[in-house]
């Protein structure tokens, strides 16, 4: 039995322009007409079993929604009550599968990377899991095809039956003359970032190597309990887990490592440049995501996710990245440092660190389309068959104004039908829900205005999704 276990991004930033943390590009359509989250799902053999995805709190309705879509079933989405780092993640996954079957392999793959030989992908998996049979830790390696910096490192001594390597020691990014003496060698391989193996044995490993993350992870695993989809935890015992990626808590120490080599087209794209190096360009070498409109512009990536025109003159070497929330603008070879500018927010207290514009809920998702300290505009989209919670507010009152399909309204005493164009008010105070009753989304823009208009100021009554 193979459970592939999704690494789809920890607690972090959410300017996803400045940081690739949240709001995450695997969420977001940049490849194809599918998201990286997506296409990890897609790249999976067909006799694996049901996907495990761990994500956080944020993005537990959009990873859901995300498999709806692709019409996929996960085997459970656990929720990380804060971000620790991998070793934790991958802890969790292996006390939850483990409880399935003690020999359960685990095929731990990140969703931020892109794999375009999926059937090259599908030869290294059945390598790998036979050394996991054989109760080795396996990772898979890249052969370098350039000088890089972005990417860690393994050294290897021995081939062992053409099919995997004996692992010398992980070594971290390099710098610029590391890395090409690394190449030149033909002895280094570029760390995947991707696992496979038995459950327990990593478990066993941690424990021998690690033993106070795997102590907080059972600790904090022990209170398991289903919300909707959703596996939560006890956030107490897993803000006492030590943060640790993998490689440092496990696959450094172990005797047990082993690398197979993953010839499958494999891009890591943590970074907007590595996207762009990923996909085609046009005749400027250009790659142009969205309402964008170049002249004069050279070796760049511009993307516009923000129903904005971004246009360009005279340039060259950058990437422009333009979304709801902000604009990034940065040399292309220097898009890394973008971790300072994160961290002078953070330090900063900015509110673009806390707040996002799109909210994604069970029911749909809501978009903040103008907010001032008495009023916020919203564009509220809700799913076929799908409805808010009964709920009212102390603090503010909502007027409804139905732009696309059929809803169905409750207010107080009262219960009735809006079709496009047509508008309600919901008073301060009124027990209210909205509903699609529709076969297509529904979209509403909401006006609130009054006192206080934070998420808090919400009082559920009945809840289908019993938050």
């Amino acid at each position: 039995m193979i459970i592939p276990v999704i690494l789809a991004g920890g607690s972090g930033t959410r300017l996803w322009p400045l940081s690739r943390k949240l709001h995450p590009k695997q969420f977001i359509e940049l490849i194809g007409k599918n998201t990286l989250f997506q296409e990890a799902i897609h790249s999976l053999p067909e006799l694996v079993e049901k996907p495990l995805v761990i994500c956080n709190e944020e993005h537990r309705f959009l990873a859901a929604e995300q498999l709806r879509q692709i019409d996929r079933l996960a085997s459970g989405i656990i929720i990380e009550p804060v971000g620790k780092n991998t070793a934790p993640a991958i802890a969790l996954a292996a006390l939850k599968s483990i409880k399935k079957n003690e020999n359960v392999i685990l095929l731990v793959l990140s969703a931020d990377i892109l794999i375009q030989d999926v059937d090259q992908f599908h030869h290294a998996i059945e390598f790998a899991k036979k050394q996991a049979e054989q109760n080795k830790l396996a990772t898979f390696g890249i052969k370098p095809n350039k000088v890089e910096t972005r990417y860690g490192y393994i050294r290897v001594n021995t081939l062992q039956d053409e099919n995997y390597f004996n692992i010398d020691k992980f070594v971290e990014k390099p710098d610029y003359k590391t890395a090409q003496r690394y190449v030149g060698s033909g002895d280094y391989f570029w760390n995947s970032g991707m696992f496979m193996f038995k459950a327990s044995v990593f478990l066993e490993e941690l424990d021998k190597y690690e033993p106070e993350i795997l102590s907080a992870c059972r600790r904090s695993y022990q209170t398991e309990f289903h919300d909707l989809d959703f596996i939560r935890l006890d956030k107490d015992e897993f803000l006492r887990c030590p943060s640790q990626s993998i490689d440092y808590a496990v696959m450094e120490k172990t005797k047990d490592a082993v690398m197979v080599e993953l010839d499958a087209s494999w891009r890591d794209l943590g970074s907007w440049s590595a996207l762009w190096d990923s996909q085609p360009k046009d005749v400027n070498n250009n790659l142009i995501s969205g309402d964008v409109i170049l002249n004069e512009v050279s070796n760049s990536y511009v993307h516009s996710a923000s129903n904005r025109l971004v246009s360009a003159i005279g340039v060259s070497n950058l990437v422009i990245v333009d979304t709801q929330d902000a604009i990034l603008v940065a040399d292309k070879s220097q898009d890394q440092l973008v971790k300072n500018i994160v961290e002078n927010l953070q330090n900063s207290k900015r509110s673009e660190c806390n707040y996002h514009r799109t909210v994604f809920r069970p029911w749909g998702h809501y978009d903040s389309i103008d907010v001032e300290d008495n009023f916020i505009v919203k564009r509220i989209f809700v799913k076929p068959r799908s409805r808010i919670s009964l709920q009212k507010h102390q603090y503010r009152a909502e007027h409804w104004v139905v732009v696309k399909g059929h809803a169905k309204v409750t207010c107080d005493d009262k219960v009735f039908k809006l079709e496009e164009n047509q508008s309600t008010y919901i008073p301060l105070g009124a027990v209210h829900r909205l509903e699609n009753v529709g076969n297509l989304p529904l979209e509403v823009i909401e006006i609130q205005t009054g006192e206080r208009l934070n998420e808090d100021d919400i009082i559920r009554l009945e809840d289908d999704y019993k938050r």
